[in-house]
């Protein structure tokens, strides 16, 4: 949260608009560049501030490709609830879908169709398994995130105590790989730190709120949580900043700055990590119309231009890596506005 080479080279450029676009839709095989190429975003839920945030950058893309791009999804973020949207715009002839999957099988039927029928499928944030789709923008390695959540959580709780993490659903894709990787290196590499519970707070806010409460209740000797999903960790801030236990329980993981910076400021958040969303995206709508444009296939070794983010290289299983994770804390906080 994506949560990146642009970030971690200094991102006074994060939301950097209007410049020209390096665009990877020609002439070639593509049906005449990017001017007619209509592209329907859906992330896992609409009224997320992270995916607002990697629409926005989708738009960004499209302004400069002269692509089109529409952003569909449901309220919340249940496995089967993308289906009927991926289903629309397949029946309206979209040139490509750019996906954040909340399951990763439950739409692989419906994205199955919507390639029969000519559409390009492109996953992020979140992947389907790789049969689905023809491309997956990560927003960083998996392992990559786990590590810096690992990192962050000792270096706050001393590098011993017990912690739990609040994750979004029980089906996330991404949140399940990172959450599998945390608890492999916390057996290995992190033997005084004690995993004591796993809450899903399934991406709402409300929910994600009251699972802070009883993690809290539950395990009275718990000194941090980590929440690898912006609106758990965004809840979870909120709860403790107003309790007993700010200054007492950790809260870090995976966030948005405007989200986290009262959090931040007050004390109640030493430092976070994210990538860069609006730059995620921006990749994937760069990312669909190279697809589009027949400029790539989707094959390892295929390299396209991303515009102001530059020349990717699509990797093994059709993956193509936005960068590394970044961290927020309050020396740098101040500097971004997403």
């Amino acid at each position: 949260m994506k949560f990146t080479s642009v970030l971690a080279a200094g991102t006074a450029a994060v939301l950097a608009l209007g410049l020209s676009a390096c665009g990877s839709g020609g002439d070639d095989g593509g049906g005449g560049g990017t001017a007619d190429v209509t592209i329907t975003m859906l992330p896992k839920n609409l009224g997320n501030p992270y995916f607002e945030a990697s629409t926005a950058g989708a738009q960004e893309a499209a302004e400069e490709l002269g692509a089109t791009v529409e952003e569909v999804g449901p309220d919340t973020a249940s496995p089967d609830a993308q289906v009927p949207f991926i289903n629309t715009a397949a029946q309206q002839g979209v040139s490509a879908l750019v996906v954040s999957a909340n399951d990763p099988t439950a739409i692989g039927d419906a994205l199955d169709e919507a390639r029969s029928a000519g559409t390009k499928v492109v996953t992020f944030d979140s992947d389907t398994e790789p049969q689905f789709r023809d491309l997956f923008v990560n927003q960083a390695s998996a392992e990559g995130i786990a590590d810096k959540q690992l990192e962050l959580i000792s270096d706050q709780i001393g590098g011993k105590g017990e912690i739990a993490i609040l994750s979004a659903s029980a089906n996330a894709t991404n949140q399940n790989a990172w959450i599998a990787i945390m608890e492999e290196k916390l057996a290995s590499d992190y033997p005084d730190i004690e995993l004591v519970e796993t809450a899903y707070g399934d991406d709402d806010d409300q929910t994600s709120f009251d699972k802070t409460a009883a993690l809290l209740q539950s395990h009275p000797d718990l000194k941090g949580i980590v929440s690898p999903t912006t609106v758990g960790i965004a809840a979870a801030a909120r709860y403790v900043s107003t309790s007993e236990y700010k200054g007492k329980v950790a809260v870090t993981g995976l966030g948005t700055p405007n989200q986290m910076r009262e959090y931040v400021e007050d004390g109640t958040v030493e430092a976070f990590a994210l990538w860069n969303p609006t730059d995620l995206g921006y990749l994937a709508t760069q990312a669909a119309a190279a697809l589009v444009a027949g400029d790539i296939t989707g094959e390892e070794g295929d390299t396209f231009e991303a515009g102001r983010l530059g020349e990717y290289t699509v990797g093994a299983d059709g993956e193509v890596l936005l960068g590394e994770p970044y961290v927020y804390d309050a020396s740098n906080i101040a500097d971004f506005d997403f």
